[in-house]
């Protein structure tokens, strides 16, 4: 049985932009985040690709891991994810190859199969391509190719990106890709943080189907956790309205910039919203560092995850930072 000190522990960071902030200042803020967060011991960095979106600057993701990257020294950085349907498979390999050849062995490349927005915005980004989920198999087995070793035959190469072999990980909210990680021996990262409710299932899919393979010899699994970490309980129950109101925008099609914690949320939501928001954040850590260390505890007990990887949305930088410390704090025991 897996402790909570064997557990890698890695940041997914969302690059908030808050009420009258910038991107810019989004964008400098994920930079001190991944260096305060590699010198206390995180495994990774990862950001993800949304598209319209006022509330989250990580839409240019290749683009930001190199800043990422670039300024910082051993943590690894990663895309959670690049959703592949939006691209060519051999764009994405060249850009996570250039990456790759810049930073060696520092580079993830997490795929998801949603668009990361809405129709709309899909069709702007893709133009003439179908970017169908339903070729992302096709899509991943291609994008594998560019960036394993060249072959005699192959007559289009991704340079920089052939024989970088960037480790690729399946990203998911379902069983569609649980199964295809297992079944093409990649790890696999569970989106927990916001869809909970099919974690376990997915955990017992990807085991199940997973055929041991070049990358990995046993299924590797790491959970999504929403995290707000604070001195006491109740400062974090504050903090954490913050990241109530972004979920309740969310779910109503409103602008997602942070918006400041609230003394309650009495008035802000209707009775269905406020289930509606706590089911998205089932396994979200409030509290203090005691409460937290006790939630993880049983998490790691019921699904024997490999490694967390946690997203803290808090409107204050500050914020964000102390709750990372108390986090490593917690995990190193």
């Amino acid at each position: 049985m897996k402790r909570l000190s064997d557990i890698k522990f890695s940041t997914l960071d969302l690059v908030p932009v808050r009420e009258n902030g910038s991107a810019a200042q989004s964008l400098r803020n994920s930079l001190d985040l991944a260096q305060h967060v590699e010198k206390l011991g995180y495994n990774r960095f990862w950001v993800a690709e949304h598209h319209n979106m006022d509330g989250i600057a990580s839409s240019a993701t290749s683009v930001l891991l190199g800043y990422l990257a670039g300024g910082t020294s051993t943590i690894r950085v990663g895309s959670g994810g690049v959703m592949l349907p939006n691209h060519a498979p051999l764009v994405i390999a060249e850009q996570f190859g250039t990456l790759e050849s810049l930073y060696p062995g520092r580079i993830d490349l997490g795929l998801g199969r949603a668009p990361g927005s809405d129709q709309m915005t899909a069709r702007a980004l893709r133009r003439e391509r179908s970017g169908s989920a339903d070729e992302f198999p096709e899509d991943v087995a291609e994008l594998m190719r560019y960036l394993g070793p060249r072959t005699p035959d192959q007559r289009i190469i991704a340079m920089p990106g052939t024989g970088t072999n960037v480790p690729v990980w399946l990203l998911g909210s379902s069983l569609f890709s649980a199964q295809l990680a297992g079944e093409r021996g990649l790890p696999y990262a569970f989106a927990s943080h916001f869809a909970p409710r099919f974690m376990h299932e997915a955990i017992r899919v990807y085991r199940n189907h997973f055929k041991p393979s070049a990358v990995l010899d046993k299924p590797y699994v790491m959970l999504g956790v929403p995290l707000v970490a604070a001195d006491t309980d109740e400062q974090a129950d504050y903090l954490a309205t913050s990241v109530y109101q972004r979920i309740l925008a969310l779910m109503r099609g409103q602008s997602l910039v942070q918006r400041p914690p609230v003394k309650t949320m009495d008035g802000l939501w209707l009775p269905h919203e406020k289930e509606a928001v706590g089911d998205f954040l089932g396994l979200a850590m409030v509290g203090s560092p005691q409460k937290i260390r006790a939630k993880l505890e049983v998490l790691i007990e019921q699904t024997q995850a490999d490694e967390l990887i946690f997203t803290c949305d808090l409107y204050e930088h500050s914020d964000r930072v102390h709750s990372y410390e108390l986090l490593a704090k917690v995990m190193k025991g």
